[in-house]
Parts: C-alpha cells; sequence; structure tokens
C-alpha cells in the first residue's frame, strides 16, 4: 500500500510539473505571437487583444483540470482500493 501511495504521489507532482510548464510555453507563444500581430498592424491591436485573452482564459484552463485530477488522485485514490 505504501508503494502505491508514494507512486501516486509521484504522479501527482509529475502531472503538475508538465501542466504548468506546458502553460507557461503556451503563454510565452501566445504573447510572442500577439507582440507580432500588433507591431505588424497596430491598428488591429483591440481586436488581437480581446483574442489573446480568450486563449488565455482556455489555455489558464488545463492546469486547474490538473489540479482537480491531482486533488482526486491525492485524496479519493482508486489504486488503494485494488490494493486493500
Amino acid at each position: 500500500m505504501d508503494l502505491v501511495v508514494g507512486l501516486t504521489v509521484i504522479s501527482v507532482a509529475f502531472m503538475l510539473g508538465i501542466a504548468a510548464l506546458a502553460t507557461g510555453i503556451g503563454f510565452g507563444l501566445l504573447g510572442g505571437k500577439f507582440l507580432e500581430g500588433v507591431a505588424r498592424q497596430p491598428e488591429i491591436a483591440p481586436m488581437l487583444q480581446t483574442k489573446m485573452f480568450i486563449l488565455a482564459g482556455l489555455l489558464d484552463a488545463v492546469p486547474m483540470i490538473a489540479v482537480g485530477i491531482a486533488l482526486f488522485f491525492t485524496f479519493a485514490n482508486p489504486f488503494v482500493a485494488l490494493v486493500q
């Protein structure tokens, strides 16, 4: 049982780390492309900004889903019932 709990903790940490890293990379790419678009055509900056914020909200949902799954595995681990 200790092995299952230990491996669950490692997998939860790995899942949250990968989600945070992927979100950081995504925000970096999104911001860079936004700045490129505004530098090319400054007159469409408000339209690009609106679309960027919509995509940023969707991109921010990825770590929130990972946190929800991590909390599920931390507090209601289905694998512990298989061991007992």
